[in-house]
């Protein structure tokens, strides 16, 4: 049954988003994935959609899904641009990966309007700041 599955807890991963200079020099908003472990996570998967309304229209972006096949301790990699567009939609991460034999699944949802500089903390590792989910 349902009730007797528990699924490992994830912690010490984040999702963040910076806003820095892309490869032209631009500034730009880009989602990363962070590993604040001592262990590697292995075969990770990243789906990211946005979603809600807009002007009373309900909205939702394309579906990507990213793959990555180890993201080593203490570390973290960039998973996307994210135009400023969706910022008024909700924007949903599904992270999955191993560690070990173990699967791990969380989700990570950036609410409507939370990516803001109001909402800036200090990225752990990047030593940047940014708006991170624990």
């Amino acid at each position: 049954m349902r009730k007797d599955i528990h699924p490992p807890k994830v912690e010490g991963i984040a999702m963040a988003v910076v806003k820095e200079k892309d490869d032209d020099g631009e500034d730009g908003w880009f989602v990363y994935l962070i590993n604040q472990n001592d262990t590697a996570i292995q075969n990770v998967l990243v789906s990211s959609r946005g979603y809600g309304e807009l002007g009373g229209e309900s909205r939702k972006t394309s579906e990507l899904r990213h793959f990555m096949h180890e993201l080593g301790p203490k570390s973290w990699a960039k998973i996307e641009r994210i135009v400023e567009d969706v910022f008024a939609l909700s924007n949903q991460y599904w992270l999955s990966f191993y560690i070990g034999d173990a699967l791990h699944d969380k989700k990570y949802i950036f609410l409507a309007g939370s990516i803001d500089a109001t909402n800036f903390t200090t990225i752990p590792l990047m030593h940047t700041r940014g708006v991170m989910i624990e």
